[in-house]
This record gives structure tokens, C-alpha cells and sequence, in this order.
């Protein structure tokens, strides 16, 4: 697979909630995951975090999915179940080598996501 098409189908097992699919697609060594209030180093904190995240996920929209080489970058749609608080647009920078998500940045308003969590956010060790 091409790294873009490693991408969707990431984002794709994480709407679906399929994690151990998804976890697979990552890179077991070097892994980081960095965004603006919680850092992961292990695919396992990270996916973790993502099934905590599955209880107020109504919906996740890929907006746009583009290419180049390696770098592939998403614009996101995560819609809750959160109302009051609405939805999350997400920016995400994805670096595929050898076949796996190295690395992944995410770019969002860290205030809503904090609001979500009550400031219980989690971070790397």
C-alpha cells in the first residue's frame, strides 16, 4: 500500500473502532504521536486514548486527503456526541515509512477537546 491509501485506512479502522486493526498499521519502534496538549510514544498509550474516545465519537469525516511521498496530511471532521460543545476540526500530519505510521501530528483547538475531558488529559510517561 501506498502511504496514502495506509492513511485512509487508518483513519477509516479508527471510525469504524476497529484498534487492533488500526494499531497495526503503526510503527512498533520510533513511534510518536504529538498534538497540542497530550504526547504518546507507543502505539499502545495511544490507541488506549483512542478507545476512550470512542464513547462521544458520533462520526469521523475525512474533509481532505492528500500526498506527498511519505507526508500525507488529513483535514478532519470528528463530530461528537457533545452538543453543547460541538464538533472538532482536525488537521493531522501523517510521516508513512516502510509500510507504518511513524509519526503523527495533529493540529486542533486543544481547548475543546480539554472541555471534553473535564482537563483530564493524558500524556506520555
Amino acid at each position: 500500500m501506498q502511504p496514502k491509501e495506509i492513511v485512509a485506512q487508518y483513519i477509516a479502522d479508527i471510525h469504524a473502532q476497529r484498534f487492533d486493526e488500526a494499531k497495526a498499521l503503526l510503527a512498533a519502534e520510533g513511534f510518536e504521536y504529538v498534538g497540542p496538549n497530550m504526547r504518546f510514544l507507543r502505539p499502545d498509550d495511544m490507541m488506549s486514548y483512542q478507545f476512550g474516545m470512542a464513547a462521544i465519537q458520533k462520526d469521523l469525516i475525512v474533509r481532505q486527503l492528500s500526498a506527498d511521498g511519505e507526508h500525507v496530511f488529513a483535514i478532519l471532521d470528528y463530530r461528537t456526541n457533545f452538543e453543547m460543545i460541538g464538533d472538532v476540526r482536525l488537521a493531522v500530519w501523517f510521516r508513512v515509512r516502510n509500510g507504518k505510521i511513524q509519526t503523527v501530528e495533529a493540529f486542533y483547538n486543544a481547548a475543546v477537546v480539554e472541555n471534553m475531558l473535564g482537563g483530564n488529559l493524558p500524556s506520555a510517561p
